[in-house]
């Protein structure tokens, strides 16, 4: 079987300059700017401390000064965290299987990762089950990692429902983690938005959302068959092709869209959304620069795609 990962890094290739990868590059590198060290206790304040180290709720209780005591972490945990539900087996925005453009985002992203000297690790499944593969090192580790999210989506499993990986995350695993949950388009219920809130508290998180296909999208002179992958019923051509549904199917997504938007911004996490695979580079850039910069108002980019360059 062809490499998963080859196939990632010639997509990269394709779609960006020189320029773009070395921006990209540099982009992932400032994620962790100032983030090297990790808290390890809190001592008594000597003279020549640094005053920011100064730990003042902790002074406050003990009666006299307490800093804070740092070690250096020189790798760093990257978890990549892929919705692999019946969803993501659904057709996206371009065209294309949102599966295989899940791939293409989780292998730019861990190729980064790899690059800077940072293990990378996968948690993805569905509503009913979460397969986890602890973060490592290598080309070898980053290939079976795509091959599980690219086996993972079918049309006969099991529905999306990241909550459960969210979930998963906050019972049993241990240790500041840099997550990017690569999902379908949804906008999260209450249950799940307390999920997100709790996990930003102990992680940072980025999330990168791939964007549904249009309501029966026109191929030539003809309506493509559509179909609801969350039920599995068909969407009558009748009825899709419609223009006033259409209106008001376009409308609920607008709506649909800014309540997400506002959910990820009172959440303090970094979103960003990619249409295909010709726009997952332009969309990681984004993601990462958010993050980085506490930008988190989404940038729309054209349905059509963006080329990176």
């Amino acid at each position: 079987m062809p490499s998963l990962l080859r196939r990632v890094k010639s997509k990269m290739f394709i779609f960006a300059h020189r320029r773009t990868l070395t921006l990209l590059d540099g982009e992932y590198g400032s994620v962790f700017k100032g983030r090297s060290l990790d808290f390890d206790e809190l001592r008594a304040y000597v003279p020549g401390d640094e005053v920011r180290d100064i730990d003042w709720k902790a002074t406050a209780r003990h009666g006299s000064p307490l800093v804070k005591r740092y070690v250096a972490v020189r790798r760093h945990a990257v978890l990549l965290l892929v919705d692999t539900g019946r969803n993501m087996a659904a057709q996206a925005f371009s065209g294309e299987s949102k599966k295989d453009i899940a791939v293409h985002a989780a292998g730019v992203l861990g190729y980064l990762a790899s690059r800077h000297g940072d293990d990378v690790g996968l948690l993805h499944g569905n509503a009913v089950a979460s397969k986890y593969l602890p973060p490592r090192s290598g080309e070898e580790h980053l290939e079976r990692l795509l091959r599980e999210v690219d086996a993972g989506a079918s049309l006969d499993g099991p529905a999306s429902g990241i909550a459960a990986q969210l979930d998963y995350v906050l019972r049993y695993l241990k240790g500041r983690l840099l997550i990017v949950v690569i999902a379908d388009e949804f906008l999260p219920d209450a249950r799940t938005e307390g999920l997100m809130r709790r996990l930003r508290g102990r992680h940072e998180v980025l999330w990168l959302t791939v964007r549904d296909a249009e309501l029966a999208a026109e191929t030539g002179s003809r309506m493509q068959d559509s179909t609801d992958v969350g039920t599995g019923r068909g969407i009558p051509r009748s009825v899709a092709g419609d223009g006033k549904v259409r209106a008001a199917y376009a409308a609920a997504m607008l709506k649909r869209d800014q309540g997400r938007r506002d959910v990820f911004h009172r959440l303090g996490i970094a979103e960003e959304h990619t249409t295909g695979n010709e726009n997952v580079l332009t969309a990681v850039f984004s993601l990462l620069e958010k993050h980085r910069s506490g930008t988190f108002t989404t940038r729309t980019f054209a349905r059509g795609g963006t080329r990176a360059g």
